[in-house]
C-alpha cells in the first residue's frame, strides 16, 4: 500500500464534518444519476483509466462502479465519515479494488509518485485550499500521471456570475458543504502547473433551467515530466 503514516503516528478525526450536508447529498446523488445523467458522466470521466489510481474526494463512493476493468487499484480518499461509511459499502460491490481512507485532499495520506492516475469529481468547489489540493495531486502522480476532472464553476454571464459571487460570499457555503461556485477549476489546474489536456463545458441538468451549479467541465491534465524506468 501507498499510505505514509505522519510523524506522530496519529491521524486527526473528521477534519470535515458537516452531517446534514452529507445526508443530503447521499440521497440527491443518487436520484442524479439517471435523472440528471450524471451516470453517462461519470462512464467518460473514467473510460481509459489503467494502473494505480487515487480518488480525492469520493463522497459516497458513486465513481466506483464506473471504473474499468484495467485499474488495477482505486485509493478513495474521503474526508466526511457519513460519505466515507457510505463510500466502503459501494466499495464492497465494485468490480475493482477499491480502498477508501479519511484524509483532506490538502494533505494526501500517501506516498509521493504512488499513482498513475488521480480524479477529482465535484471536489474542486469544497476544498479549503485549492492550490494546496492540487499541489498534493502533483505530488502523489507519477511524472505523466494524468488527472481526470469533473466540476462545476462560473459561468452563465455577468448575472449569474455575480449570482454565484454574492451565494459564495453568504449562505452557500455554509448549507453545502464548503461548496462554492464561483471557483474557475480549469484555470486552478493550469495554475498548479498541470499541462491540460481535452476539456468539456457541460450543462447540468443538459435542459431546463440554468442553475447556478449547472456550469460544469469534463476533462484530463497531466502531471509534467517522465516517469524514470530505471532503465539504459
Amino acid at each position: 500500500m501507498a499510505f505514509r503514516s505522519a510523524g506522530s503516528g496519529k491521524v486527526p478525526r473528521d477534519p470535515v464534518h458537516h452531517p446534514l450536508f452529507a445526508r443530503y447529498y447521499a440521497h440527491v446523488s443518487v436520484a442524479a444519476e439517471t435523472r440528471l445523467g450524471m451516470g453517462g458522466v461519470r462512464d467518460r470521466l473514467l473510460s481509459g483509466l489503467s494502473g494505480r489510481v487515487i480518488e480525492i474526494g469520493a463522497g459516497n463512493g458513486l465513481n466506483f462502479a464506473h471504473y474499468p476493468g484495467s485499474v488495477s487499484e482505486v485509493v478513495a480518499i474521503e474526508p466526511e465519515r457519513r460519505l466515507r461509511h457510505s463510500a466502503v459499502e459501494a466499495a464492497l460491490r465494485a468490480e475493482v479494488p477499491v480502498d477508501v481512507a479519511p484524509g483532506v485532499a490538502e494533505a494526501l495520506p500517501v506516498k509521493s509518485e504512488a499513482f498513475d492516475a488521480a480524479v477529482v469529481s465535484l471536489v474542486l468547489c469544497s476544498v479549503r485550499d485549492v492550490p494546496r489540493a492540487l499541489a498534493e495531486i502533483r505530488r502523489v502522480l507519477r511524472p505523466g500521471g494524468t488527472v481526470r476532472f469533473f466540476e462545476h464553476g462560473a459561468g452563465g454571464g455577468r448575472v449569474m456570475a455575480a449570482a454565484q459571487r454574492g451565494l459564495d460570499r453568504t449562505v452557500w457555503p455554509r448549507l453545502n458543504g464548503g461548496c462554492h461556485l464561483a471557483r474557475d477549476p480549469v484555470a486552478a489546474l493550469r495554475d498548479a502547473g498541470f499541462e491540460l489536456g481535452p476539456y468539456q463545458p457541460l450543462l447540468i441538468p443538459e435542459k431546463g433551467p440554468r442553475l447556478p451549479t449547472s456550469y460544469c467541465v469534463l476533462g484530463s491534465a497531466r502531471r509534467p515530466g517522465v516517469r524514470d524506468t530505471g532503465t539504459a
